[in-house]
C-alpha cells in the first residue's frame, strides 16, 4: 500500500506532514488493521505526505496508566517520545482516540508537546481544505447512528467532526436516545478490554449495542477500534450481525468512494 517508515523518509532527506500512528489495535487485530488499511486509502487520495514508525512505534502506555501502573506508562512514554523526538515529529493523527487522548493530555508533561488529530478530525480538515470530497451517493439513504467514543467525546470534547463526515456521506443519520456529552461507554476503555466483567445483569456492550438498535440503523458507526469490537461482539449477542453492520468512518468515507 506505499507505507513509509519515519526511518525510510529521514534517509531520503524527507520531512513527512504527519506522522500516522496506527496502535496496538489497528497494527495486531485483524478486524482494526481494515481501519487503518482504510484511512492509509484516504491519506494517499489526499495526497498527504505522511510516514508510520513501524517496529518503532510501540504503545502510547494508555493501557497501563489506566491499569493504575503509572510507573510503566512513564517508561512506555519516554521511549515513544525521545523516538519521536528525533525524527522532529510535529504532527501527529491516529484512528485511536485513546492514544489520541494520551498524546494531547498527558505526554506534553513529559517533553512530548505535538499537534494531534483524531483521523476523523484530520479528515474532516482535508475536506474543508478542498484537498478531499466525500461522494455521497453511495450509501444515500442509509440509516446510520454513531457511537461516541468516551476519549473523543466527553474526555476532548469532539462531537462534531465525525457527525460532519457522517452527513457528507449522504446518509440518514439517527442519534441514540444517549449520544454526545450522555454517551454510554461501550464498555472498553480504562483497560476494561483486557478483563473480563464484573458480575451484574448485562454486559456494557450489549446494553450500548441496545441503544443503537433502538434507532433500527443498518449500520453503527464507529470512530475507535475498540468501540468497533465491543459493538460488533453487541450486534452479535443480539443475533443482529446479518442485517446490521458496524464500521468505523474511515472505512465508510473509503467505501463511498470506491478506495
Amino acid at each position: 500500500m506505499n507505507v513509509p517508515t519515519m526511518a525510510e523518509m529521514m534517509a531520503e532527506g524527507k520531512k513527512p506532514e504527519v506522522l500516522f500512528w496506527v496502535g496496538s489495535a489497528g497494527s495486531y487485530d485483524d478486524r482494526a488493521k481494515k481501519i487503518s488499511r482504510a484511512f492509509v486509502k484516504i491519506l494517499h487520495q489526499a495526497n498527504v505526505s505522511f510516514a508510520v514508525l513501524g517496529t518503532e512505534e510501540s504503545s502510547t502506555g494508555d493501557e497501563a496508566k489506566r491499569a493504575g501502573n503509572e510507573f510503566l506508562f512513564q517508561m512506555q512514554a519516554i521511549t515513544n517520545i525521545e523516538i519521536m523526538n528525533a525524527y522532529e515529529v510535529e504532527t501527529i493523527v491516529t484512528c485511536d482516540p485513546h492514544s489520541f487522548n494520551t498524546f494531547k493530555n498527558e505526554y506534553p508533561e513529559l517533553g512530548g508537546n505535538y499537534k494531534v488529530y483524531h483521523h476523523t478530525q484530520f479528515i474532516k480538515s482535508l475536506v474543508d481544505q478542498g484537498r478531499l470530497s466525500i461522494k455521497d451517493e453511495n450509501l444515500n439513504g442509509k440509516r446510520v447512528t454513531f457511537h461516541d467514543p468516551c476519549y473523543l467525546g466527553r474526555a476532548n470534547n469532539e462531537y462534531e467532526s465525525p457527525r460532519d463526515l457522517i452527513r457528507r456521506l449522504g446518509v440518514n443519520l439517527t442519534e441514540m436516545k444517549r449520544h454526545k456529552s450522555t454517551a454510554l461507554c461501550c464498555g472498553a476503555g480504562g483497560a476494561q478490554m483486557f478483563k473480563e466483567p464484573e458480575k451484574g445483569n448485562k454486559d456494557i456492550n450489549v446494553l450500548r449495542t441496545e441503544d443503537a438498535l433502538e434507532t433500527k440503523p443498518q449500520i453503527i458507526a464507529t470512530g475507535c477500534p475498540y468501540c468497533n469490537t465491543m459493538m460488533t461482539d453487541g450486534v452479535k449477542a443480539k443475533n443482529m450481525e446479518e442485517s446490521v453492520e458496524v464500521m468505523d468512518i474511515a472505512e465508510l468515507i473509503a467505501n463511498a468512494n470506491d478506495l
